[in-house]
């Protein structure tokens, strides 16, 4: 197989930069979900925009250019909202601000819990004037979500001494107390939602093509880091994947099935869900692609990954080759209860 795209979205749930080469780093693709934006409730508590709920998100373009992220924002031929100078404003925004003087704020997103920065105003009436409702912006600076579940290789102990209880084995896991030395440290996140990496093959989206008669849909609206050609491999064959080497290196470690929501009926032309079967991706996929016993209600497109064990980083471009190393004789099972506030915590190790 080759790599044919890559993809980073330095400010989640906007449209994705399509790059040549990038690094790779434990916590993703450089500078990939930096930023987030949060919609501001009537009493002034913050729920998450993403492409989902808010499919007016892919109507905002991005690229770095030098040490900035350029956001453009392209009102569609039909209005989503009323126009405003702000619109036409090109938003420029640090890659790297000065947290100094901004203003902390706590962040739950799918109960990975994070102490984030607020931009500043600037930056919240801009968007603010682009979607039409209260909008911040907010940064994750030096910050980090937890990885739940066993979403990461390294999210979960093995297993439990046979000498300690279990009451006093997980508060040392939690909390870091008697930790060996050559225990890694657990993997982390900024605001991707549940993985460091997201892995999609051109080889499965030709099956969902397959289903529309009206006409390909393309693999943006899949929101992948990474895209591979899939020659020479099944459909769906990524299910089983468990390692990815690039360039015949050990790079990914491949864990849980992405699990699809209603971002995939997106049109991003207009910036609303799609009309007929632009509308229905999601629905073509309903009768085949509801594998994961963990999420028996969504379908699966694409797999979560991580950095393989001692690996710090790894530069890639499209065209580079890429092999399935390791396999599982089963798919996975999701076992992160996104929706499950009870189990929300904050990063945790010493």
């Amino acid at each position: 197989m080759k790599v044919t795209a890559i993809w980073v979205y330095p400010i989640k749930a906007l449209r994705g930069i399509s790059l040549h080469n990038a690094h790779l780093g434990p916590q993703g693709i450089k500078y990939d979900r930096r930023f987030m934006l949060w919609r501001v409730g009537e009493d002034g508590g913050l729920s998450k925009i993403q492409l989902d709920r808010y499919p007016q998100c892919s109507r905002f373009v991005q690229e770095i250019v030098g040490d900035e992220i350029h956001v453009r924002y392209q009102p569609p031929s039909d209005p989503l909202v009323p126009p405003s100078p702000e619109q036409s404003v090109v938003l420029r925004v640090p890659l790297d601000p000065d947290v100094s003087r901004l203003e902390r704020q706590v962040l739950n997103l799918h109960q990975g819990m994070v102490n984030g920065y607020r931009m500043g105003s600037a930056y919240d009436e801009w968007f603010t004037a682009c979607f039409g409702f209260r909008v911040v912006l907010v940064y994750i600076g030096d910050e980090r979500r937890p990885v739940l579940g066993t979403f990461s290789p390294r999210a979960q102990p093995v297993a439990v001494p046979t000498q300690q209880g279990w009451l006093s084995y997980l508060f040392s896991y939690i909390w870091g107390a008697q930790k060996p030395q050559s225990e890694p440290e657990p993997d982390w996140l900024t605001f991707s939602d549940m993985a460091a990496y997201l892995v999609a093959s051109e080889k499965s989206l030709s099956n969902v093509n397959a289903r529309l008669s009206s006409g390909p849909v393309d693999i943006v609206r899949f929101r992948p880091n990474i895209v591979v050609d899939g020659e020479g491999e099944g459909e769906f064959d990524e299910d089983f994947w468990a390692e990815l080497s690039i360039r015949s290196r050990p790079a990914l470690a491949m864990t849980k099935m992405c699990n699809r929501c209603t971002s995939l009926n997106v049109d991003y032309e207009t910036g609303r869900f799609g009309e007929g079967e632009k509308g229905m991706v999601l629905k073509k996929l309903m009768s085949d692609r509801r594998v994961d016993k963990g999420s028996k209600w969504t379908p699966v497109f694409g797999k979560y990954g991580f950095l393989v064990d001692g690996l710090d980083g790894l530069d890639v471009a499209v065209g580079d080759e890429v092999a399935v190393t390791k396999r599982t004789s089963e798919r996975p099972v999701s076992d992160w209860q996104y929706k499950d506030e009870s189990i929300a915590r904050f990063y945790r190790y010493t």
